[in-house]
């Protein structure tokens, strides 16, 4: 018997229509950045009114963030369903429809969240309604973060506070991400890093009257492309598409005219590492190669993370959630390039998949949408693993 409050909540599209129609940007740059307050608290209200006990917490670094934790049910082997709040940046001009509301057509509903990942939320709510709420043992614990799409804040202050939180009463984390419902169980890490050497400027004329950054920056990307070669000759996995870690020089930039001698030179790489490689062992051996090339130059290095980055995602293929998803979806468990919060709910024990509605090719594009004919398979799949995990 599904529970009579649940009956008062309005149906699914009306549910994406209020999450789309309160936006919720996270953006690097301050100017688009936008809180996710507003979302948080329509999904408070709405999970308070059923009987869930929810806490919102607040993200130190800036007043209009925060997280929600919802529970509801007690003991030690919970079922966290999670999903992040806030959305990419748009370019409304390439929009053919309204981003802030859901427009139904052609069997979608457009909207920017759509897919990536309001929709879970309602999904989960109306999976829900078809569950009596009075059998649920084991916790079921809702979460929503902040800022997924720029520095993972939100899933960062929930991994450092778990046990104040509640997260050491779960024992499996489902986070929402679209996949098509096909479960992951793994991905590859990121890390965002800045070179910044300092030289000394002067007339082109006399290279003795300066020290040239930007000919220095030449040594120190040798010697990252050699790094590459090592990395990928050590490290490789051959379930991933690309079964190496990978390095990318993303932006350089260096002196301000061709008759001065470069004074400073600075450049942005991407580092993709597989599980089993951590960041802070590679920003550390970064670090040390780096200055033993520059070393006696007489150039200044330093580098700077542009993000904190994550550690790759990895859930052993055997754990029970990865079984229990496998056989509910008949999919088996998948590998994939993108990054997720996962790393993150792993680090506190939870065992992590990702696996929620739609298609990860609709994310982050203009006229974004999830097909109506996924969310009742996903209802269906999410009122499962609740069952199963709760009951």
């Amino acid at each position: 018997m599904a529970n009579n409050k649940l009956k008062k909540i309005p149906g699914i599209q009306s549910l994406i229509n209020q999450l789309l129609s309160t936006p919720s940007i996270s953006c690097t740059s301050k100017d688009i950045d936008q809180g996710n307050r507003e979302v948080i608290n329509l999904l408070a209200n709405w999970f308070e009114s059923i009987g869930f006990q929810c806490e919102i917490q607040d993200l130190e670094h800036d007043k209009d963030k925060a997280n929600l934790i919802a529970t509801l049910g007690q003991g030690n082997k919970g079922l966290v369903l999670a999903g992040h709040t806030d959305t990419v940046p748009l370019d409304e001009a390439l929009w053919q429809v309204d981003p802030f509301k859901v427009t139904e057509k052609d069997d979608r509903f457009y909207g920017l969240g759509s897919c990536d990942m309001k929709s879970f939320f309602a999904v989960i709510i109306e999976a829900l309604k078809t569950i009596d709420l009075n059998k649920i043992k084991q916790p079921l614990i809702i979460l929503a973060t902040a800022d997924e799409e720029t520095s993972m804040s939100g899933a960062k202050a929930i991994a450092k506070n778990a046990n104040q939180l509640g997260l050491n009463n779960a024992r499996y984390a489902v986070i929402g991400e679209p996949t098509n419902m096909k479960p992951i169980r793994m991905h590859k890490g990121m890390m965002m890093e800045s070179i910044q050497l300092t030289g000394h400027a002067g007339h082109s004329s006399d290279p003795s009257l300066g020290n040239n950054a930007l000919e220095a920056m030449y040594k120190v990307m040798r010697e990252l492309l050699h790094w590459r070669d090592e990395l990928q000759s050590k490290y490789k996995n051959p379930l991933f598409e690309i079964p190496v870690p990978t390095m990318n020089f993303g932006h350089i930039h260096g002196g301000d005219n061709p008759n001065r001698i470069c004074g400073s030179c600075e450049l942005q790489i991407d580092i993709r590492p597989l599980p089993g490689m951590k960041l802070s062992n590679l920003r550390a051996e970064m670090q040390q190669r780096l200055k033993r090339v520059l070393k006696d130059t007489g150039i200044h290095l330093k580098t700077v993370s542009l993000t904190d980055g994550f550690d790759a995602m990895d859930t052993d293929k055997n754990s029970e959630i990865v079984r229990l998803a496998e056989k509910m979806t008949k999919s088996e468990s998948q590998i994939v390039a993108f990054g997720t919060e996962a790393p993150y709910y792993n680090s506190m024990g939870l065992e992590t998949i990702v696996m929620g509605p739609g298609s990860i090719n609709q994310a982050h594009q203009p006229d974004e949408y999830i097909e109506t004919k996924a969310l009742n398979p996903a209802v269906d799949i999410i009122r499962r693993l609740i069952e199963h995990c709760c009951f």
